[in-house]
């Protein structure tokens, strides 16, 4: 019986594990590396640009942006395990010099050095999180978001077949 038990509770606390951060906007489901690459690939990240993974959870496209695309890259995790795994894999990468990880709610957070916005949120994230970009983001600046769009805003590149939309931050009254 406490077999029986102890399964339910495991179970439970993955569940509220997994998608506890959909209050804030997503649940955990890692890009696979090949949309990783893409994104980063349609949005031309090189070497002059910041990259913000906003939700980064194990790290894979802040280090990508850094390792294969020569970026600096900076992600913020709300969930304190994956920022703890995000955290410990980029200490253990040749790229921790150019990688930086902060734990917290990216609402709360400053992303205005950003150059390159990247993210994978639902469509209501997405919603909630456009101000802060009109606000913080610098006209030109790129925002990557896998599978869900911005209903208010058309995207420059769209590669259908991976539901992958690259935006731009307009200039101030575009």
């Amino acid at each position: 019986m406490w077999i029986i038990l102890s399964l339910i509770f495991v179970f439970i606390l993955y569940v509220i594990w997994k998608y506890w951060a959909l209050v804030i906007g997503a649940g955990y489901d890692p890009t696979p590396m090949k949309t990783v690459r893409r994104m980063l690939q349609m949005a031309e990240v090189g070497e002059d640009d910041v990259v913000y993974d906003l939700g980064c959870g194990d790290g894979r496209i802040i280090l990508t942006a850094a390792r294969e695309f020569g970026a600096r890259a900076v992600g913020i995790e709300a969930d304190p395990i994956r920022f703890f795994f995000a955290r410990l894999r980029i200490f253990f990468s040749k790229e921790r010099g150019k990688v930086t990880i902060r734990c917290g709610n990216f609402m709360n957070e400053y992303i205005g050095d950003a150059t390159c916005i990247t993210l994978f949120l639902f469509t209501r994230g997405n919603e909630l999180l456009l101000p802060k970009l009109k606000k913080e983001l610098s006209p030109g600046t790129r925002v990557v978001s896998y599978i869900w769009k911005f209903k208010e805003w058309i995207p420059i590149k769209t590669n259908v077949l991976e539901d992958i939309y690259v935006y731009i931050i307009p200039e101030v009254g575009e």
